[in-house]
Formats: structure tokens, sequence, C-alpha cells
């Protein structure tokens, strides 16, 4: 039996506008198809993102439903452009899970990006030295140049930090992140320093949560919260062994509490500075 299809988040948020957007109309899938000259099941494609929409159906729909707002209009076209258009990180769709080809896409598109970590570094602070150790690890299995791929990967999302419009970071940070010797002793005080160099720059800012703090908000490890722009939802990953799971706002609440609880706890932005490079140090 053939794998079933991997339906892109891109393809899910535009079906659901245009789901939103027709039963806001009161139309019902029927008169949608003979309005456009199809079948009521491929409208029902379109609305699942099972079948990417092409521009001249969306622009009909869009008159129909009488979307008359530019911004609105621009937004799902553009949308629309993104699920036909291939992403570079989509030439990695063969080796990582569905579920990261649209965490890589949604980390593109986000304005900012809030984290907290517990046990390794965020793959956008990762030296390539680090990276590999912590993917060897992870990966039993895995032969060298799969591994190769997943390190260049990871090495070519971190673009994004150098782009002016580039996502915000605001990254927490337990401190036994900085204490763990991943790839050994030389390979961590490298990353600290390379991480150091990170937090220096405008649009990021890393916070230590040190062991002192005590019990925390978050004991059960990482995750991550992309906020997006336009009328994009604000979405909420975190990995498990058996996959990675993606909520979206609303329902993002706990996780926007939880960051929120856990940075009260943490050391400023300096002190941590501070306290990053003096591990560094003790590391050498």
């Amino acid at each position: 039996m053939a794998a079933p299809k991997w339906v892109t988040l891109r393809s899910q948020w535009l079906g659901q506008q245009l789901r939103e957007l027709r039963e806001a109309n009161d139309l019902i899938l029927k008169d949608v198809a003979e309005y456009l000259q199809r079948d009521p099941a491929t409208v029902s494609r379109f609305e699942t993102g099972g079948y990417p929409i092409r521009r001249p159906d969306l622009l009909a729909l869009l008159d129909l439903y009488g979307v008359a707002d530019v911004r609105r209009r621009e937004d799902l076209m553009r949308l629309s452009q993104e699920v036909w258009q291939k992403g570079w990180w989509d030439g990695y769709a063969g080796e990582v899970a569905g579920a990261f080809v649209d965490y890589v896409w949604l980390e593109s598109r986000a304005c900012e990006i809030r984290a907290f970590d517990n046990t390794l570094l965020l793959g956008l602070f990762q030296t390539e030295d680090y990276a590999r150790a912590a993917i060897r690890a992870a990966e039993l299995n895995a032969e060298e140049e799969q591994i190769n791929r997943w390190v260049e990967l990871r090495m070519t999302r971190q673009k994004i930090l150098k782009n002016d419009s580039g996502p915000r970071l605001s990254v927490l940070l337990d401190e036994a992140v900085l204490r763990r010797e991943v790839g050994g002793s030389r390979c961590l005080a490298a990353q600290l320093l390379h991480l150091a160099e990170c937090a220096a720059r405008p649009n990021i800012e890393i916070r230590v949560l040190p062991f002192s703090a005590g019990a925390h908000a978050s004991p059960t490890g990482a995750f991550r919260i992309l906020l997006m722009e336009d009328r994009f939802p604000e979405v909420a990953y975190a990995e498990t062994l058996k996959g990675a799971i993606y909520v979206e706002s609303p329902d993002t609440e706990r996780f926007l509490l939880t960051y929120d609880n856990l940075r009260k706890l943490t050391l400023g932005p300096e002190e941590s500075a501070e306290f990053i490079s003096a591990i560094a140090e003790e590391v050498r």
C-alpha cells in the first residue's frame, strides 16, 4: 500500500481560510463547484489542502466570496504561490519527516521565535561540529552521508539570522544545555563562544535559566512558539519520540503562559552573556 501523501501546513492553512470564506457566505461545496465548473470533490480537496488551488481558481473564489480587501487578497495569493513553489527546504523532504519540512517553512516565515531548551541548543545557534555530534547521537543507524545532509540542512537554516527581514529570537536556555558536553569539551567550548556571539546580535535575546531556579513550568522539555505575520496563526511546536506536534492559536495559550513563567526565573540578557562566557572558560 502506498504511503499517504503528506499535506503541508501551508496547504492546510490556505484550505482552511477558503473553507471559512465559503461558510461565511453560506455556500455549500456544490455551489462553489458549479461556479468554478469543477467537481465538488475537487473543491473539497482545495479546502483540505489535498490538492493545491491554481491562481485562476483562487482569484475566482476571492471574487465569489467578496474579498475586496487588497491586503487580504495579497496574503492569500502569496500563500497560494508558496503552496505551489518549492522552497530550498523542500529539497530535503525525502530525508526528514514532513512535519519538520513544515517547521523549516514556518521558521522562514516567522517574525518572532520564542524557544525554551533544556537538553540541546536551538538548531539556529549550533556550530557544525556541535550539530554533527548531536545528530549522530540521536540517529544511531544513520550513515555518514545522511548525517552530512542533515547537518547541511541545519546550517542552511541559520541564514535567516543574517537577513534584515529575519525573525527576532527570544531563547531561554536551561543551564544544563550549557554544561552538556556535546561532542566533547573542545566542541562545547567553541559552541559556547559562538553562542555568545549570537547573543550580541540585535535581533537575538538569550536568557539562562540557572540550576538555582529549581523546579520550573516545563518539566516535560523543550518547545518553540512561532509568531507569524499577516493573518496566520501563531504556532507552538514540540518534538516527542513519536514525532512532532503543532498547536495553533488560540490553543497556544498554555505554551505562551509557560514561556512567560520560565522567563521570570531567568537571568537578564547581560548577566546571561556573562554566565555563558564563564562556563566557556571553565570548559576550556
